[in-house]
């Protein structure tokens, strides 16, 4: 069989709703500059979808930053891989200072997230150790663990944050492992993307000593958000020093491209030699670099925009549950907000939200989440106000009133692009 003609006959649980959904539903344009308010479709939205948590996407000293470095370097400079001839200066100071914000001996620098992850996790582990993880982490991190099968290793997974399960887990690792002399990882979360909520970082740290393994912990979205000083779950907790391997991304906080994992200083030695995506990838390019540098020191200086962002988050959540709406456990800035109904009602919910209130958020529906659930997830942001708060829920509380009553499910799915 032909594997175009196999791939076409089966376009996936998302796929199957491409003709209604894309450009709208799915690959919608934002346009304009990085705000609250974007232009979508030639008219100005409420976005409750970017994450820039404080702010930095689109602040003048940012931009500033971006400009003069783009201005003097140029987006090429450096050529080639670090290893190779791709490193300067500036990764370094970029590292160091990365370093001594989250507290680790050492940091390397990574061009993206996503592959950098997998990498991480495919450099640290082999045949015979043992992944232990929570049912939840990031799809990033599930290819990391597909790789480690796919070497022959061995997983076990445990149901979010359920820490009696975590412990039976890593019971059958330390069995395997001791039998055949590997060892043991254990990844989690900071904050989950989608609830919001954190991973029980203090509880599984108190489970070191009996299992021996190591931790890695991917602070993606509560690096620059969490802690009384901003750098993560770990300070949240007080377990800094008990996260052994400890990633974020700039995607977030950061605002930018590019991520970075600290730890011991001999672990990531081995890891700058040992981690395929940046041996034989391109060195992240100066501005970006000299960006990063930047807005890790408005992160650092200037803590009144995370002190505004959480004064949004918290105005947010508690007029949503004040106005009968459910958000889940979530306890970082990442708001939830979970309804009931199938692709037909949420997709009919956005198109009101969208076109008649003015209000732009991400909508997830099954496969992501259980089939009859819609999840709105919205994230909150230094440059959002106390007025765009009270507008969203008045928004939220006239769409779940037409959900409530069966109106959308009465309608016929939208196609948008009709």
């Amino acid at each position: 069989m032909d594997i175009f003609e196999k791939v076409l006959s089966r376009p996936g649980s998302l796929g199957k709703y491409q003709k209604e959904a894309h450009g709208y539903f799915a690959f919608p344009k934002l346009e304009g500059e990085i705000s609250s308010r974007m232009m979508f479709r030639g008219k100005e939205k409420l976005v409750w979808s970017l994450n820039n948590y404080i702010g930095l996407g689109n602040h003048p000293e940012v931009r500033k930053a971006d400009a003069e470095a783009a201005a003097e370097y140029g987006m090429a400079y450096p050529m080639g891989a670090r290893m190779m001839s791709g490193q300067t200066k500036f990764h370094e100071e970029l590292e160091n200072n990365l370093s001594d914000f989250v507290k680790k001996e050492k940091t390397f620098l990574l061009n993206y997230g996503y592959q950098g992850i997998m990498s991480i996790i495919d450099a640290m582990v082999d045949r015979n150790d043992v992944i232990v993880y929570d049912s939840e982490c990031h799809a990033s991190i599930m290819d990391g663990i597909f790789l480690h099968k796919a070497k022959g290793g061995k997983s076990f997974v445990f149901p979010h944050n359920d820490i009696k399960r975590a412990e039976k887990m890593l019971g059958f690792a330390k069995k395997r492992t001791d039998e055949n002399k590997g060892g043991i990882l254990l990844i989690t979360e900071g904050v989950f993307g989608m609830a919001g909520d954190m991973g029980k970082l203090d509880e599984l740290a108190a489970l070191k000593d009996k299992f021996e393994f190591r931790m890695l912990v991917d602070d993606a979205h509560g690096f620059g958000t969490m802690g009384e000083t901003g750098y993560g779950a770990g300070e949240h907790f007080g377990v800094q020093d008990k996260i052994d391997l400890y990633f974020s991304t700039f995607a977030k906080s950061m605002a930018g491209i590019g991520a970075f994992i600290s730890g011991d200083e001999a672990i990531i030695d081995f890891l700058m030699y040992n981690m395929r995506s940046q041996i034989f990838a391109k060195s992240l390019p100066m501005p970006m670099v000299k960006g990063a540098l930047k807005r890790l020191d408005m992160l650092i200086n200037m803590p009144e925009l995370r002190e505004q962002l959480w004064t949004v988050a918290n105005a947010l959540q508690n007029g949503l549950k004040e106005n009968g709406f459910d958000i889940g456990v979530t306890n970082s800035p990442v708001t939830p907000v979970y309804l009931q109904g199938g692709v037909p009602e949420a997709t009919n919910l956005i198109f009101d939200l969208r076109e008649k209130h003015d209000v732009f958020c991400s909508v997830v529906v099954y496969p992501v989440i259980p089939k009859g659930e819609i999840l709105l997830r919205l994230i909150p942001t230094a440059i959002h106000t106390l007025e765009d708060v009270n507008y969203t829920i008045e928004a939220f509380k006239a769409v779940k009133s037409k959900l409530d009553s069966g109106e959308y499910a009465s309608m016929t799915m939208v196609d948008a692009n009709k």
